[in-house]
């Protein structure tokens, strides 16, 4: 009794394990996405941000919390808009700094020339309110440093209780701290949050490539260059010996009459399990030869496997990932009646990344690579990073979007300059109003390679409607690759 209580707490401790962990996959596949991440970003630290400067304030008599309100907007508009044209900390300082002075000059001008009697209370000069926002107007303009918040801080500068050169300088001050932390948080997280929170750009280095069908060859030169692109990286070569080669080798045995003595003194069994041998060894040799010829051209380990089918083949190949710590298999494309094949899904369902592989011409070289790009999510990430892997930094990548209509150019060029500016490499990116079918099959000859998303994050109905892009296409004159980021618990095999 005990022990069955046992083994239902060790189950669902291992349940809360395996969700712990599949919500923090997702969290970080979710913050992977720009402008995700950015909406976090400004309601976790523009608030810390402000409470900052408000306690610094807050102890210091002179400073008037009146500056608050146009530091604020400043502040999300910098972190809500990294590469804009207001987010830049220089002007974002001086606009700030130049509407203060410049409601404190209007306000001395009105006074001086006996415009308008000085503030008092809750009354605010009409004249000095124009002047300041006259002012305001000319200075961003002449200096270059349009800034909106620049107009709040001149009418403020008009009211506040401490005096208008002590307003100036606090404004100076507090917005040269917002820029500081901006600059720190662009330049060390933002522009490398590829690095941190990508989590194709720092694994996806231990490939396993299945050695199937006649593209094999292709297929693990590919599987190897992607794994050379990082320092940890390295391929294993899987073979599955399956009933046909167990057959054969059987068959040649008794041909050969190697096992003339052993079948005097042993049954069937005895002479099955030389057979199996007899494969697994021949198929060794094989994985040897082609293993040392990546070796020699890629320089990246490579190590090789011998299984037996006990399981399907996509369940052996998935229980060899685990096996060998693979994180990405590299598999050479099936297909069956114009779909992929059951071995491909099956991969697909698994937990583990799959990139398959349809080589077109036996290319062992990608120069030139084109990512059409339907929505910003993890699986673009991946295959940016792997283009610019294949393309090293001699190559080129085309990031492209196809939209349906021309009021869709500006959103689909902001969201390819969102996703390449995460990355460093010798990268373009490219709209077009076609079908992506047309699209590729116009320009697919100008590229060694196309790099498309798995769709597996669609519903039945959708692709019953729309077809995955991949099967749309057949004749590309280029080599393509499917990529699919693994959403599903690895299955186990007893």
């Amino acid at each position: 009794m005990r022990s069955q209580v046992r083994r239902r707490l060790s189950t669902y401790y291992a349940r809360l394990q395996r969700l712990e962990r599949r919500q923090m996959r997702d969290l970080r596949r979710w913050m992977e996405g720009t402008r995700n991440l950015i909406h976090l970003t400004v309601i976790i630290l523009v608030p810390l941000l402000i409470a900052l400067v408000t306690a610094i304030s807050n102890s210091v008599a002179q400073l008037s919390f009146l500056l608050f309100p146009p530091l604020a907007a400043g502040t999300y508009t910098l972190f809500a808009d990294p590469e804009g044209k207001y987010s830049k900390p220089g002007k974002f300082v001086a606009g700030l700094t130049i509407g203060a002075l410049c409601g404190w000059v209007a306000l001395e001008i009105a006074v001086l020339g006996f415009l308008e009697m000085p503030p008092t209370g809750r009354s605010v000069s009409a004249t000095s309110a124009a002047i300041g926002i006259f002012l305001t107007g000319v200075a961003t303009w002449v200096f270059d440093i349009e800034e909106p918040s620049a107009f709040s801080t001149a009418l403020l500068a008009l009211v506040t209780g401490s005096t208008q050169l002590d307003y100036v300088i606090s404004v100076a001050l507090s917005s040269s701290l917002v820029a500081l932390v901006f600059v720190f948080w662009k330049e060390q997280f933002y522009h490398r949050r590829a690095r941190y929170l990508y989590q194709s750009t720092k694994g996806d280095d231990h490939v396993l490539v299945p050695m199937r069908g006649e593209a094999q060859v292709a297929t693990a030169m590919f599987g190897a260059r992607l794994a050379a692109a990082h320092d940890a990286g390295k391929v294993v070569l899987l073979d599955i010996v399956d009933d046909a080669a167990l057959a054969e080798a059987e068959a040649q045995l008794v041909d050969e009459r190697d096992v003339t003595a052993l079948t005097e003194e042993a049954d069937e069994e005895s002479i099955a399990e030389q057979a199996e041998t007899k494969a697994a060894s021949e198929a060794a040799t094989r994985l040897e030869a082609r293993a040392n010829r990546l070796k020699t051209k890629v320089g990246v380990p490579v190590e090789v496997v011998v299984a037996v089918d006990g399981n399907t083949p996509a369940q052996t190949v998935i229980q060899t990932a685990r096996s060998t710590n693979c994180d990405l298999i590299v598999s050479p494309y099936e297909e069956r009646h114009g779909a992929l094949s059951p071995f491909i899904r099956t991969l697909f369902r698994s937990e583990v990344d799959v990139a398959v592989h349809r080589s077109s011409g036996g290319r062992s070289r990608w120069r030139r690579i084109l990512v059409p790009i339907r929505s910003p999510s993890d699986v673009g990430h991946a295959t940016i990073d792997f283009a610019l892997r294949l393309t090293g930094r001699t190559g080129r990548v085309s990031v492209a979007h196809c939209i349906t209509a021309r009021e869709q150019r500006r959103e689909a060029e902001n969201m390819l300059a969102d996703l390449v500016d995460a990355f460093e490499g010798n990268l373009e990116t490219r709209v077009s109003r076609s079908k992506i079918e047309d699209f590729l099959t116009a320009n697919a000859s100008q590229y060694d390679l196309v790099f498309l998303g798995a769709s597996t994050d669609r519903s039945a109905a959708s692709r019953l409607i729309s077809p995955p892009t991949f099967e749309r296409i057949q004749d590309l004159d280029c080599d393509v690759a499917i990529v699919d980021r693994g959403k599903h618990p690895l299955p186990t095999f007893d």
